[in-house]
């Protein structure tokens, strides 16, 4: 048995933020666990640029952003552990993983912070007809053909679904020598970030279908062409709109999924729309001791707000196994009118600073307001030239205005046109 004050699960962007948040306030005893070779998680196929803007202040690729953190681990000589596959959280936060060089290991931790991230949403998920054929995978497998071991998946590239990888990947092929002849998404709106839109489908005249999704794939041993059709809105395919597209490569973008079997198995309540764990403002689950951050907790457009909701959970689990937490008077928070969720879902009145409060739309907006209200009262109203699904909003409660407010009340953000 080994014993270690915290024990983080995942050493990508969020797990090794909450490890150094932790160490810089004050805990020595942590131990990240890593199922990949190496530290840095996704980031390190993500070789273009655009990471680091907000947190950073300057334009880095994804494996330079993982580095700067990967050195802070080092220097901080926190310990951790790759090649290492957690297999359960128990609810006495005992942690029992397993590697080749140690074998089974039986851990106990005083906290657990669960920074296991998100996979893709699989071709299965889809119940597109068609043959099992060579050439269909998720835009991240073909990230890491290309980035990682150098090989081109494909020529002729049909992209479905509009998320940021898929957006990128676009691009990504085209730099290579392959052609891109259309991306289409199922929505009427694109679930991507605008600047992904423009820099990677735009400035390479790639084609944007909305409304449209692949309904059936063609092809034996290989991959030979796809039918797309525009749908209504019910999602349906419309009769006559089918259109043949010859290709050799589909790639899937739709959708991403946080890594929860650990969280689910261990008892701990999942948010319905999320598929994350539920949190107070420190991001603490309803699990005395275990924390969860980045994208297991709720999938996000940048790393960098990865990184600062990962400092939220390493100093909240730090405070926890110090003994320094503050006493727990909890209100709640709800997304309604046009707000699918909140992050955290409820929030700690004695937290002693302003909670910041990230959210997601349902669908495009334009020139609509950002209302808040709290038991039904307004308290903040915010005029915002355009909302959409890909790109997360946040709003700040000021702790003067949480001295105000009593336990058991409700924070309600809704969209106003």
């Amino acid at each position: 048995m080994l014993n270690y004050d915290i024990v983080v699960v995942g050493g990508g962007p969020a797990g090794m933020a909450a490890a150094v948040k932790a160490k810089e306030c004050g805990v020595d005893s942590i131990l990240v666990l890593e199922r990949a070779e190496t530290l840095g998680g996704i980031l390190e196929q993500c070789i273009h640029t655009g990471f680091g803007l907000h947190y950073f202040g300057e334009e880095l690729s994804g494996p330079e952003y993982a580095d700067r953190f990967i050195q802070q681990v080092i220097e901080k000589n926190i310990e951790y552990k790759t090649d290492t596959m957690v297999l359960e959280v128990t609810a006495d936060n005992k942690v029992y993983a397993v590697n080749s060089e140690d074998g089974l290991l039986e851990i106990q931790a005083k906290a657990v912070i669960l920074a296991m991230g998100c996979r893709e949403r699989p071709r299965g998920a889809l119940n597109t007809p068609g043959t099992r054929c060579a050439g269909v995978m998720t835009a991240g497998t073909a990230q890491k053909y290309v980035n990682i071991d150098g090989y081109m998946p494909g020529k002729k590239v049909v992209i479905l679904g509009s998320g940021d990888i898929g957006l990128i990947m676009a691009r990504r092929m085209t730099l290579e020598g392959a052609e891109v002849k259309l991306v289409c998404e199922l929505m009427p709106y694109s679930s991507g970030l605008t600047r992904n839109i423009v820099q990677c489908l735009d400035d390479y005249g790639i084609p944007l279908e909305l409304s449209c999704t692949v309904i059936r794939i063609h092809g034996e041993e290989r991959l030979e062409g796809v039918t797309v059709a525009k749908v209504d809105e019910n999602r349906r395919p419309i009769k006559g709109t089918e259109k043949y597209i010859e290709c050799d490569t589909l790639l899937l973008s739709v959708g991403l999924i946080p890594e929860n079997e650990l969280t689910r198995e261990a008892g701990i309540d999942l948010d319905p729309v999320t598929s994350g764990a539920v949190v107070d403002e420190s991001r603490q689950t309803t699990q005395p001791g275990v924390f969860a951050c980045g994208n297991v907790l709720h999938v996000h457009d940048l790393v960098d707000y990865v990184t600062l909701e990962s400092y939220c959970a390493g100093e909240g689990a730090a405070k926890y196994v110090l003994g320094s937490a503050p006493e727990k008077k909890y209100i709640s928070t709800k997304g309604v009118g046009g707000v699918r969720y909140i992050v955290p879902q409820k929030v700690n009145l004695n937290a002693g600073e302003d909670v910041k409060l990230y959210f997601r739309v349902g669908r495009v907006y334009k020139g609509a307001s950002i209302v808040v209200k709290y038991n039904g009262y307004e308290i903040m109203r915010r005029k915002k030239p355009r909302l959409a699904p890909g790109e997360m909003e946040n709003v700040i409660l000021k702790e003067s205005e949480l001295q105000k407010f009593a336990e058991g009340g409700l924070v309600e953000i809704s969209v106003e046109e």
